[in-house]
């Protein structure tokens, strides 16, 4: 072990690097988009089947399988990086939007009814009630995004684009388990982080709530 860290130590760390780099792009970009939309949903009821629809199919189709269709995209083919952080986005919205819509959308409705009697307006009412009170809800579902982004982030090496998912491609086509296991124990390790850090920070919330 100590001899395989010894070669490989430094490529494990770089690789990891990317990984999180990757992952959190995505998520950045998932976070942008999907709040706000799921926040939308609240207000314009009639879209949210229709949006929702179209979160799940994209959860449905295999991560290779996306990115194979995204590569003749313009732009996006242009580089790897770009392609597997708009696929990732695409996995990560579902968890966001279902769980933003329905944490706000399952706000005890006598509390609603009591910040309008305050004359709060629609913004003072979603930044002072609504999202305080759906806020374990929304995190539940930025915690399931995460460790989503994380899984498909190592299939994104079959397009080039780096992180953990490299060192599990050439231990399995050179049939390797140590180099296999050096990809697949450090990804496992972050989205368990990434889990109990935000599990953590939900928990804590909804005993705030």
């Amino acid at each position: 072990m100590s001899e395989f860290l010894r070669h490989h130590g430094s490529e494990i760390a770089r690789l990891t690097f990317e990984h999180v780099w990757l992952t959190a792009s995505a998520m950045l970009f998932a976070m942008a988009i999907g709040l706000p939309l799921g926040i939308v949903l609240t207000r314009k009821r009639f879209l949210a089947k229709p949006v929702l629809a179209v979160a799940n199919i994209l959860q449905t189709i295999p991560s290779l399988a996306l990115f194979g269709l995204l590569l003749p995209v313009p732009w996006l083919g242009e580089r790897a990086a770009r392609l597997a952080i708009v696929a990732l986005i695409g996995y990560a919205l579902l968890p966001i939007v279902r769980n933003t819509y329905a944490g706000i959308g399952n706000v005890d409705a006598a509390l609603i009814d009591v910040a309008n009697a305050l004359g709060m307006t629609s913004m003072q009412r979603l930044r002072k009630v609504e999202l305080p009170l759906a806020a374990s809800v929304i995190l539940a579902g930025l915690r399931t995004a995460t460790v989503t982004c994380v899984g498909v982030a190592t299939i994104a090496a079959a397009i080039g684009v780096g992180g953990l998912g490299e060192l599990i491609f050439r231990g399995v086509a050179s049939v390797d388990n140590g180099l296999v296991l050096a990809g697949a124990v450090p990804a496992a390790l972050l989205a368990l982080c990434a889990d109990g850090l935000l599990g953590l920070l939900e928990k804590r919330l909804t005993v705030r709530r």
